[in-house]
């Protein structure tokens, strides 16, 4: 499939700001990826940035944008981001909670009129999807109504004015109905449309000069077309939503570069306070005090023990899959312009693994070292200056002993692979799986400052490994 690099000057810049050039291994491990999900989903075409080091690395663009035409997708093509616009309106909230505008322990019927039980619902919980409002648009497809236009205030009459789906607080269900609200709220507050405040706060401050707005109109005819599939048939060319339905829950479009622009902000804090971000980012407890996974207008978690703070969003004809690393100061984009398709997943999966294989040379090296020990342990012997002294002292001729008869007969592993890194007193802490001889087996190290082991500590393992 055709690729297309956004020109030098612009990677060239980013390489003087102080991003960091990927190795030519893994552009061919992202391109390879791209070309992979999109053979494999369908889809007509993707756009990608990847940030490393708090800077933009790497833009490009895959595949066709317009099927009918031949038109080849280009990183400067606007496509729509869906539900990643709702990290947007959060933000417009938090803004006007640093303004004291409003606080998010407000209840939500102070700003906007004819919600149930509008009075105990909070501005905190429609932004985590705890409200108990439900959603107007589960679906993956567009129906028939949707194809007329309508109001947020009619969408929050129809839906929001239902009895509840739960006691709010006590459960987390994704609904659009919570951010029609929240648009509705920073609306009232600000006297001036959404993304009329965002472009005054957001768009403009960041140079993020692509952005659009897709609930007033549809992308042009130098952006890429919207598709959908019926099960495993052609591309066919999807709907339009009508005027009104995508308010504040997903009317945002842009180029990859422009979200990456957005990711670096919230890698950076910006443009909120630290207390916002870390509200925003924080997992959302329910009454019961078990976690939602969920933040305000993000999902937060951990992926490969990193923290990762993501969103993934669907209109009609385009997905986005967007994730941010803030700790490793990362972040990865892609667009489709096919709706319903697990290609941005895929596809923002496979670039993540991609960017963090040379990070993770350490634990390579780790992990090598401590084959080769396991090696050493099954002939009943180590390289005790590899050791603390509190390791060598567990590692007495009995244990050795132990070890050698143990290990010995199950031969070269085959299997070893490494868990997420984590702390333990100070120290590196890892674990590893290991299947040799028919049996799974567990190991814990903990390596010091100094590189010396302190633990090596092998134990039966988990027999569904």
């Amino acid at each position: 499939m055709k690729r297309i690099l956004f020109v030098v000057a612009l990677i060239l810049s980013a390489r003087v700001a102080g991003g960091q050039e990927l190795s030519p291994d893994v552009r061919a491990r992202i391109d390879r990826a791209a070309d992979e999900a999109l053979a494999a989903t369908g889809a007509p075409s993707a756009s990608i940035a990847v940030v490393l080091n708090g800077q933009i690395s790497y833009v490009y663009a895959y595949g066709k944008a317009q099927l009918e035409s031949g038109k080849a997708a280009t990183p400067e093509m606007r496509y729509s981001i869906g539900s990643v616009s709702k990290q947007f309106t959060a933000t417009a909230i938090l803004m006007l909670a640093e303004q004291g505008r409003l606080s998010l322990d407000d209840s939500v019927g102070k700003y906007v009129d004819g919600l149930t039980r509008g009075n105990e619902v909070t501005i905190r919980q429609i932004l985590s999807m705890t409200s108990g409002y439900q959603d107007y648009w589960p679906q993956d497809y567009v129906m028939p109504p949707m194809l007329q236009p309508t109001t947020p205030a009619d969408i929050v009459k129809a839906w929001a004015g239902k009895p509840l789906d739960f006691e709010p607080g006590t459960r987390w269900q994704y609904s659009n109905t919570n951010y029609v609200i929240a648009g509705m709220i920073v609306e009232k507050l600000a006297g001036k449309p959404l993304v009329d405040f965002l472009g005054e706060r957001v768009f403009r401050p960041l140079k993020m000069l692509s952005v659009t707005n897709i609930d007033e109109s549809p992308l042009g005819g130098d952006d890429p077309s919207r598709y959908l599939r019926y099960a495993l048939g052609p591309p066919r060319v999807a709907p339009k939503e009508g005027k009104g339905w995508l308010s504040a829950a997903g009317e945002l479009a842009m180029t990859a570069r422009d979200l990456a622009t957005w990711d670096i902000a919230m890698i950076d804090q910006a443009l909120l306070k630290p207390a916002s971000y870390r509200a925003m980012q924080t997992d959302t407890l329910l009454k019961s005090g078990v976690a939602t996974s969920y933040g305000l207008g993000v999902h937060v978690g951990l992926s490969q023990g990193r923290r990762v703070v993501s969103h993934t969003g669907e209109v009609s004809g385009f997905t986005t899959d967007n994730q941010v690393f803030p700790d490793d100061r990362a972040a990865v984009v892609v667009f489709a312009n096919m709706d319903a398709t697990p290609a941005t997943g895929q596809i923002a999966g496979r670039i993540a693994a991609a960017i963090f294989t040379a990070a993770d040379r350490e634990t390579e090296q780790a992990t090598e070292q401590a084959k080769k020990i396991f090696g050493e342990l099954q002939h009943g012997r180590i390289d005790r200056s590899l050791f603390s002294a509190n390791a060598n002292a567990y590692f007495s001729e009995q244990a050795l002993t132990d070890f050698a008869a143990s290990l010995g007969p199950l031969g070269s592993p085959e299997s070893f692979v490494a868990s997420p890194t984590g702390l333990r007193g100070g120290m590196v802490a890892r674990n590893y799986r290991i299947r040799a001889g028919g049996k799974s087996l567990s190991l814990t190290t903990f390596i010091l400052p100094d590189g010396r082991l302190e633990q090596y500590q092998i134990a039966a393992g988990d027999a569904r490994q």
